[in-house]
């Protein structure tokens, strides 16, 4: 909800759909309280927090940046590799030395929350994620603007505790996000490598093209899912909106909802679930 009244700032002044999306996100990148997202986000096995997103806009161009440390705003560094470079992924050091030369600042990410929460697990070593907790708060945003553009963006830090140099479905196009915008845009969160393996942003949007409303579509999405995949331990969430504003989401297990604000107003929306309660 925080993230969309940003955004709402930018929409509702006549302003863009790209600029909104990344102003929104920021909110959530920049909240240490949020373990799962930006500065704060809880490491990886090793106790490197590395952050992934992508951002995407009306006329298909991107940018992404994966494994990147040291860095608050992964998704302003995704829209600089998508302005300034050739290139769509930068990853890793070479995405820290340019967002260092960007003027991006150096921060340790790791907080002292966050590390009492790693050196507790080290205990044991063992992951067990909460489902709607741990493993689906990354943030993913598409708008709609007055110009009836389509844009959006993700961000996260990824699995809690996870190897290191994993790099999940949040910075990777057509399966974190994709927007299209002849069509609509979706994005996803959950367990990203259950994403990644579907291209699961992709097919939602093609879904829609054939003529799917945003909740058919990511409703097929999760089903594609679940039948090839032990969806008991993870949960997974879909998000789409269509070119004219009609939103949907589907999701594996119930407890997921997505923040939709417009001109009437902001609400939390739960969606509808594969397994019921």
């Amino acid at each position: 909800m925080k993230a969309n009244e940003e955004a709402w700032k930018v929409l509702s002044s006549q302003g863009n759909a790209l600029d909104a999306v990344e102003q929104g996100v920021r909110i959530i990148e920049a909240d240490a309280s949020n373990h799962t997202v930006g500065i704060g986000g809880l490491p990886d096995r090793d106790g490197h927090v590395t952050l992934d997103a992508c951002i995407m806009d009306q006329k298909g161009n991107a940018g992404s940046v994966c494994f990147l440390e040291h860095i608050v705003h992964p998704v302003s560094v995704a829209r600089k590799v998508m302005e300034k470079t050739p290139h769509v992924i930068l990853s890793g050091s070479g995405a820290l030395q340019f967002a260092l030369e960007e003027g991006f600042e150096k921060t340790d990410l790791l907080t002292p929350e966050s590390k009492r929460a790693w050196e507790k697990w080290k205990k044991n070593a063992e992951y067990s994620p909460v489902i709607n907790i741990e493993n689906h708060d990354t943030i993913g945003m598409i708008a709609l603007d007055s110009a009836g553009n389509l844009s959006g963006a993700c961000t996260t830090s990824g699995l809690a505790y996870k190897m290191h140099g994993r790099v999940g479905d949040s910075p990777i196009l057509g399966a974190g996000l994709f927007v299209d915008n002849e069509v609509g845009a979706a994005t996803a969160t959950g367990m990203g490598e259950a994403v990644l393996k579907t291209c699961g942003t992709f097919l939602v949007v093609e879904l829609m093209r054939q003529g799917r409303s945003p909740e058919e579509a990511c409703k097929e999405a999760v089903l594609r899912i679940a039948k090839k995949q032990n969806y008991n331990d993870f949960q997974i969430g879909f998000l789409a909106m269509d070119k004219k504003g009609n939103t949907g989401a589907y999701c594996i297990h119930p407890g997921f909802s997505y923040a939709h604000q417009n001109k009437e107003g902001a609400e939390l929306i739960p969606a509808k679930s594969y397994v019921k309660e």
